[in-house]
């Protein structure tokens, strides 16, 4: 025990003799405790700068993706055993050099990107038991269609310079060694029964045939060439076109050739016929860490089914109240049914007709969104329709502007058939995937000056959850005043919550992929095609269809606690600076942080 004495009056007089003294004391350690706050913060921004630089040269389409254009001569080769087990093991060595670091001798927003780091990093490495190298390839994304998708120039890599053509072509290069060592990993998925459903795999197999070609000018890895910029010169036109047409004939199309076949003969035969993820190897747990990290919570699967139906029901009491005001007057789970086999609501004949709404729609935006927002990107956003080699299995996205301002942030518009293009969703999609969803929040990450790992990087339940949160601010802004367009709203948000049940239903509780269909068509009136397509996406990407509903429902919550702790000082634009300002955040840290601004608005 240590003892304790009294001051007394020696000791006070002593205390002011020498406080000249103790002031200078406490100046050197006021100097020494900033210079040790600094150090620490020095310490962090090197280990973030690091950390990014490692995720983004192991996947360096993911940075393409997010508008980080430095390795877009790079694909990475994340899926080859050898390189998966080194950057593991990065991981598990920066997460020991970030617990060395004193979190609390950080500064505030310092402490911030500590606490996003230590949850990226336990999320990353929560996943190195599980295999996922072995399925590398499915319907919804792979190497060889993403990069076919490039080829137009108009996607995730610009096509606008020489440099970007010679990135595009070493892509293009390595190609083939990434399709190699997929066709390696699925037979050994094969052997350990890893392997992706069969139903899914066999919707793939159009996509990969579509990449063979019998000449190079025939791929479309060759539009490129198709497309040169007049503002080249004849002697970099020349070399151009000759290297690309001695890669794809040499190495890229042999490639692609052999895995369509490899697909198509053994892979296909070998898939499964089960449907969640729970009958892989260590599936379940597999899952779990799927949910966690796609909803960054600790809900259970249970939790999340149950929220999924509690949501179904709420949006089937409002159907029941908009229903007649269309003109229906069914059982309210019969509404989407009936909606969908009405010819007005399918009002066109070309895509040009599509887009054209979807513009004015941007346009009318423009004039009501300062209403709601004081923070908002300066980042253009452009209206686009979608290539035509993945319209098939593609739904309506955004993309992220480049970081350098080559490229604006792009809505595109999935328009198969124009004819049976409904458009009872425009309003919602277009709220939800251009502004002020996606592009204010992916958009603004490049502009408010954060470390590279947290404005390139992201969690799904922030990113999909602001931009399900976005839709329901039509309502304010006077967008849903025709009952179609805010059928169209409960419609979507009926997706979301679907899409918790059978996400859930398939993978932890059993149930098949014909009663996953059966489910959607009787929820949101779907189309047997269309709730196909819906459950093999949520069958090969488990859990990611989770973060849209559980981040939309915590902001709304947050933004409700807001409002009633705050009344008359609330302000929406505020609250919205406050979820934008720091960028994407797992939910638990961002409800801290308005929890923050609650307390100091009072």
């Amino acid at each position: 025990m240590k003892r304790i004495f009294p001051l007394g009056a020696i000791g006070a007089a002593i205390l002011i003799a020498f406080a000249p003294a103790h002031a200078a004391v406490a100046a050197v350690a006021a100097k020494a405790g900033v210079a040790h706050v600094a150090q620490a913060g020095k310490q962090l921004d090197v280990l973030a700068d690091q950390y990014y630089d490692a995720v983004a040269r192991f996947e360096p389409i993911g940075a393409t993706e997010n508008g980080d254009g430095r390795f877009d001569d790079q694909i990475g080769m994340a899926i080859a055993p050898a390189v998966r087990v080194r950057q593991f093991a990065l991981y598990h060595g920066f997460q020991r050099r970030l617990q060395a670091i004193a979190r609390a001798s950080l500064s505030p927003k310092a402490q911030i990107s500590y606490d996003i780091l230590d949850y990226e990093l336990a999320s990353a490495l929560s996943f190195e038991k599980f295999p996922e190298h072995l399925l590398p390839i499915n319907q919804m994304d792979s190497m060889p269609v993403t990069l076919a998708n490039y080829a137009s120039g108009q996607a995730g890599q610009s096509l606008t310079s020489v440099k970007g053509y010679k990135a595009y072509l070493n892509r293009l290069n390595q190609l083939p060694a990434w399709i190699d060592q997929a066709i390696a990993n699925m037979r050994e998925g094969m052997r350990q029964g890893v392997v992706q459903p069969k139903a899914a795999m066999q919707s793939a197999l159009p996509q990969f045939k579509q990449l063979v070609s019998a000449t190079p000018e025939a791929s479309i890895f060759y539009t490129p060439i198709k497309n040169l910029p007049a503002t080249f010169s004849a002697a970099d036109k020349k070399s151009l076109t000759r290297a690309y047409r001695a890669s794809i004939d040499s190495k890229l199309a042999p490639a692609l050739a052999r895995l369509a076949a490899f697909l198509e003969n053994d892979y296909i035969p070998a898939a499964r016929t089960s449907t969640g993820w729970s009958a892989l190897p260590g599936g379940m747990d597999w899952y779990l860490a799927r949910v966690a990290s796609q909803t960054t919570t600790t809900m259970t699967p249970e939790e999340v089914h149950a929220t999924g139906l509690k949501e179904v029901a709420r949006i089937q009491r409002e159907f029941a109240i908009v229903g007649p005001k269309m003109g229906y007057d069914g059982p309210a789970n019969g509404l989407p049914n009936w909606v969908s086999a009405q010819d007005k609501f399918r009002p066109f004949t070309t895509e040009q007709q599509v887009i054209d709404v979807y513009r004015k729609l941007d346009a009318q935006l423009r004039t009501k969104l300062p209403k709601l927002f004081t923070l908002m990107p300066k980042a253009p956003l452009d209206l686009r329709l979608e290539p035509e080699l993945s319209r098939a299995t593609a739904s309506d996205h955004y993309t992220a502007p480049a970081a350098d301002g080559s490229r604006p942030g792009v809505f595109w518009s999935v328009v198969n058939d124009p004819k049976q293009y409904g458009s009872t969703g425009m309003v919602t999609l277009f709220l939800h995937e251009g502004q002020p969803g996606h592009h204010f929040h992916i958009a603004l990450l490049q502009e408010l000056n954060l470390p590279n790992f947290r404005k390139f990087g992201g969690n799904n339940a922030f990113t999909e959850g602001w931009a399900l949160y976005a839709e329901t601010l039509g309502k304010e802004m006077g967008l849903f005043d025709k009952p179609e367009d805010y059928f169209g709203h409960l419609n979507d948000e009926m997706l979301r919550a679907v899409r918790l049940v059978v996400d859930t239903g398939m993978h932890a509780k059993g149930w098949t992929r014909e009663q996953s269909i059966q489910y959607m068509r009787d929820t949101l009136g779907y189309t047997d095609a269309l709730a196909k397509s819906e459950t093999e996406r949520y069958m090969v990407w488990p859990a990611q269809a989770l973060g849209y509903k559980i981040g939309s429902l915590k902001i709304a919550a947050l933004r409700a606690r807001a409002s009633a702790a705050l009344g008359e000082k609330f302000s929406l634009p505020a609250f919205h600076q406050v979820v934008l300002g720091d960028g994407t955040l797992p939910l638990s840290l961002l409800e801290a942080k308005v929890d923050r601004w609650i307390a100091a608005s009072k």
